[in-house]
C-alpha cells in the first residue's frame, strides 16, 4: 500500500474523545487550508459510526463555512436527529478554534427493494490505455515536481480528457466536459463505509476543475483563484474504492463569481455507483474581492 493512502487511511480514523464526540488530524501543513474533501470524508466516518452496519449511507449534503487550519486539529460533534424504522439521520458539525467551519448532514437506509433504472455509462477509453498521472502531469510540474505530486496522492488519477492547465495553453482544448479514472492507489478492507468515504474525499478533487475547463481557466494560473461552497452526494449502490471509476464531471452554470459542477460516478461495469453536485466560489483577478 502506498504511503499517501496509510496516511489517508489514518485520517479518516478518527479518535472518539465522548459520545458523538470524535477528533480528526489534518494532513498537510504546506496548505494554507484543510483540504475540502478530507472534511467532508472525516465528517461521514464520525456520522457512520453512529450508525448500525445494516444502514449505508445514501446521501449527504454539506457546507464549507470557514476555510480549515491545516494546523490544528478538528473536531467532529454528532447530533442524532432520527433514528427511525428505515432511515437514519445524522448531523454532523466541524469546529475549530471554537468555530465551525463545516456542516454535513448524512442520511442512512436499510437495504430495500423497488423500481430501478440509471444513466448510461459515456464512453471512454480503459483506464490502462491512458497515461499515468507522472506522465501526464510532467510536462507542467516537471519530473521531480509531478513525482513528489504523485507521491503525495493516495489516488491513482487517470484523465481522458484536457487538463485544466493544457486548456488553459490551448483554446482548442477547452471543454465541457471531464473524464476521470480513479482507485486509491493499493487494496482495502472490505469496510463499505470506508469505501465511501474514500469515494467522498475523491469527490472533491477534480470536481471544479470542469467549471474551469468552460472558460480556459487553470488553478495556480496566477489570476483564478476558487474554493468549495457546499457539496452533495447520492450513494446508489456498493463499490469499492480500490477499483476503477469512471468520474464523468460537467458544468450546467456558472456565474455571480460562482460555479456549479455535476458528477457522475461508474464502474467499469457500467454501474452508476454516486451522484455528486458542487458549488464553488470562482474569481478570476478582475474581478477578485474581499469576501
Amino acid at each position: 500500500m502506498k504511503d499517501s493512502l496509510k496516511a489517508l487511511l489514518d485520517l479518516l480514523d478518527l479518535e472518539q474523545i465522548e459520545n458523538d464526540i470524535f477528533r480528526g488530524r489534518t494532513s498537510d501543513e504546506r496548505r494554507q487550508r484543510v483540504f475540502g474533501g478530507q472534511v467532508a470524508g472525516q465528517a461521514l466516518v464520525a456520522a457512520g459510526r453512529t450508525v448500525p452496519v445494516n444502514r449505508p449511507v445514501h446521501s449527504l449534503h454539506a457546507y464549507f463555512i470557514r476555510p480549515g487550519d491545516p494546523l490544528v486539529p478538528i473536531v467532529y460533534t454528532v447530533d442524532r436527529v432520527r433514528d427511525g424504522r428505515s432511515f437514519t439521520t445524522r448531523r454532523v458539525t466541524a469546529v475549530q478554534h471554537g468555530k465551525a467551519i463545516f456542516t454535513l448532514s448524512a442520511s442512512f437506509q436499510i437495504a430495500e427493494d423497488g423500481p430501478t433504472h440509471q444513466a448510461a455509462m459515456p464512453d471512454a477509453p480503459a483506464p490502462e490505455t491512458l497515461p499515468d498521472g507522472l506522465t501526464r502531469l510532467t510536462p507542467q510540474f516537471g519530473e521531480v515536481g509531478a513525482r513528489e505530486f504523485i507521491a503525495r496522492r493516495p489516488f491513482d488519477i487517470r484523465h481522458a480528457t484536457p487538463l485544466t492547465w493544457e486548456a488553459a495553453k490551448d483554446p482548442a482544448l477547452i471543454s465541457p466536459e471531464s473524464k476521470v479514472w480513479l482507485k486509491v492507489d493499493g487494496d482495502l478492507p472490505d469496510d463499505p463505509l470506508l469505501h465511501v468515504c474514500l469515494m467522498t474525499y475523491a469527490s472533491d478533487m477534480t470536481l471544479l476543475d470542469t467549471v474551469l475547463l468552460n472558460h480556459g481557466l487553470a488553478w495556480g494560473d496566477k489570476r483564478t483563484m476558487g474554493a468549495s461552497l457546499d457539496h452533495a452526494m447520492w450513494f446508489h449502490r456498493p463499490f469499492r474504492a480500490d477499483d476503477w471509476l469512471l468520474y464523468y464531471q460537467d458544468s450546467p452554470f456558472a456565474g455571480g463569481a460562482r460555479g456549479l459542477a455535476r458528477g457522475q460516478v461508474f464502474t467499469r461495469e457500467g454501474e452508476l455507483v454516486v451522484s455528486v453536485m458542487q458549488e464553488g466560489l470562482i474569481r478570476v483577478s478582475n474581478q477578485a474581492n474581499s469576501g
